[in-house]
């Protein structure tokens, strides 16, 4: 697989007069966006919809006017908690949530999606974190986005959240020893040929999808 840059000028030059058959051969079921029918109830029931750029609805136009470049870098399919009501109320039933989830992978495979979006940091470290053992060992998951940006900040951003920090202690839900050896599943081989047998199985999928388009 090439740099995401590369990636990125390939499908560029592929897909440039059809964005949203690119989207359909390359994002989770992005076969579904041309079903919206701009009703704009999925962004009347998300939570964050006031605090979205783009709502899914505006999202899933976007993807049909050709929008590619504002999709791609636009910091909305880092904002889905996957809390399921815009799926849930939606009355053609789309799976917004996966396509929006889709959406930002596809534009962090590209090198498209924004660098300091601080929901793409998080996202990306707790799949990090979680793969590794699968579990998340919370305390290194923390210190790790206290101090991304360095230690100076890491310092004044632990500091500041103190009180959580002893509340958290006090209630036994954050163990100092956790830094040395936190949670691990016995089977971490397995958890780690089960993630390699659905990266083979996605590859294959979007070898397919590129041969039938």
């Amino acid at each position: 697989m090439g740099a995401p840059n590369e990636l990125n000028l390939a499908a560029l030059a592929r897909y440039s007069n059809d964005f949203l058959r690119e989207v359909e051969t390359h994002v989770e079921d992005g076969e579904w966006v041309k079903m919206c029918m701009q009703c704009g109830v999925c962004a009347g029931s998300c939570p964050f919809g006031p605090h979205w750029e783009h709502s899914p609805q505006k999202i899933f136009m976007m993807i049909r006017a050709g929008k590619r470049e504002e999709v791609l870098s636009s910091d909305s399919m880092w904002m889905c908690t996957s809390c399921y009501n815009c799926v849930v109320r939606c009355p053609r039933k789309l799976p917004i949530t996966q396509i929006m989830h889709g959406l930002a992978t596809y534009a962090h495979r590209l090198g498209l999606a924004p660098k300091m979006q601080p929901t793409r940091q998080w996202s990306l470290q707790f799949w990090d974190n979680c793969t590794r053992t699968g579990r998340v060992n919370e305390l290194k998951l923390t210190l790790g986005l206290y101090f991304r940006d360095g230690l100076l900040a890491g310092v004044k951003k632990a500091w500041a959240m103190r009180a959580v920090g002893f509340g958290l202690l006090r209630a036994k839900r954050l163990n100092p020893f956790e830094l040395l050896r936190g949670h691990e599943c016995k089977d971490q081989a397995g958890i780690h040929r089960m993630l390699a047998k659905a990266h083979e199985i996605e590859a294959r999928r979007i070898k397919l999808d590129r041969f039938k388009a």
